[in-house]
């Protein structure tokens, strides 16, 4: 091959890659699969939502909502104020049901609150025909009283079936908040899209227990999605080590702080082991710690033997795991220089698994390879 040649082969790789069109594979138990970066360039990305027509949104946390169309970012005004600290910031971004036709879409952030402190909230909004803006926006829910410390947002929001919003909340840093009935900290809430109280929540009509509550004792769930039956599963991070995979049960408690398969990083033991009456087990759980956050139920569309098949990203080790079985049990790791500090994962309209690499700054799209 003469220089001129070389040259040629450089250029059009250097191209490839400039474009966003070269790929790359990763191993798995299926077979190889190709991975496409998606957007590169970003700043903390937290969660990412699939468009209909091909594109996508993506939250950083920084307080910046980006709209990625053909390869092209721009950013999408009209966005709640945010408060920037720590763990907090802009976080999750969920498309409606019927987004395809209302352009719905839902926000969670940490919100400012008095003091300097900050507490989860959501928004609905609608976002523009042309994606440049939100409009409509409105606040539907929010902690009525956060924290001052900047970690424990927990923040993912999933649609149920039947419309109504299920949002994970961390602890703040407030281990005791988790089993107070009176503070929805450390708590699943279950909410209407207007942000009113189903007349069918657990506790609804119970004095002394907020009536949003759908299941309590949680710490940092940062993961949560629908199987096909429609249950709702959550991936919860411990303190050092006790990283959870919760199936989540209506008016059910799952333990934190009084039961944990980790312990405080100070290496002190954790409330009364890891059992107690009428306290929930984890349906998995990982000790040492993998920092699991985002999760996805995979609809088996394009992997036909992945039906059912929890993945959960991981931020410490930098892989996507995937637990299959009744037991759960960890069936692979799959990784490579695309999965670091892997913060959601998602599936495609078409089947196609995306994933945000919060240290690559990157969105992949995931597809059969070979």
């Amino acid at each position: 091959m003469s220089f001129v040649q070389l040259g040629s082969v450089i250029l059009t790789i250097a191209s490839l890659l400039a474009s966003g069109q070269a790929r790359a594979e990763l191993s798995s138990r299926a077979g190889p699969l190709r991975i496409e970066a998606m957007a590169e360039g970003l700043d903390s990305p937290w969660a990412l939502a699939p468009l209909p027509d091909g594109g996508f949104l993506v939250t950083e946390r920084d307080g910046v909502l980006v709209h990625v169309a053909q390869g092209r970012k721009s950013e999408v005004a009209g966005l709640p104020r945010v408060r920037v600290a720590g763990q907090g910031g802009l976080l999750d971004v969920t498309l409606a049901g019927d987004f395809a036709r209302s352009r719905r879409l839902y926000l969670t952030y940490a919100q400012p609150q008095a003091g300097g402190g900050a507490g989860t909230a959501v928004a609905v909004a609608r976002l523009s025909e042309d994606s440049r803006r939100l409009t409509g926006l409105r606040q539907i829910y929010q902690v009525p009283a956060g924290g001052q410390g900047g970690r424990h947002f927990g923040s993912r929001v999933v649609e149920a079936p039947d419309g109504t919003l299920f949002v994970t909340l961390g602890d703040r840093g407030d281990d005791a908040s988790a089993q107070d009935p009176t503070n929805p900290q450390g708590s699943v809430i279950r909410i209407n899209p207007n942000g009113s109280i189903p007349s069918d929540n657990p506790f609804v009509g119970q004095s002394g227990i907020r009536p949003e509550i759908w299941s309590l004792g949680h710490r940092n769930p940062q993961g949560a999605g629908l199987d096909a039956q429609g249950r709702l599963w959550t991936s919860e991070h411990g303190a050092r080590g006790g990283d959870e995979v919760n199936q989540i049960r209506p008016g059910a408690n799952y333990g934190w702080p009084v039961i944990s398969y980790g312990r405080h990083y100070s290496g002190a033991k954790i409330g009364e082991g890891t059992h107690k009456a009428g306290m929930e087990q984890p349906q998995f759980h990982w000790d040492p710690s993998i920092a699991p956050s985002g999760l996805l139920v995979y609809s088996g569309a394009l992997w036909p033997d992945w039906a059912g098949d929890i993945f959960v990203g991981s931020l410490k080790f930098d892989h996507i795991v995937r637990l299959t079985g009744s037991p759960l049990r960890e069936a692979e790791r799959i990784e490579g220089p695309e999965t670091e500090r892997l913060r959601d994962i998602v599936e495609g309209p078409d089947g196609t698994i995306w994933f945000i690499s919060e240290g690559r700054g990157a969105v992949y799209r995931v597809a059969p390879g070979g």
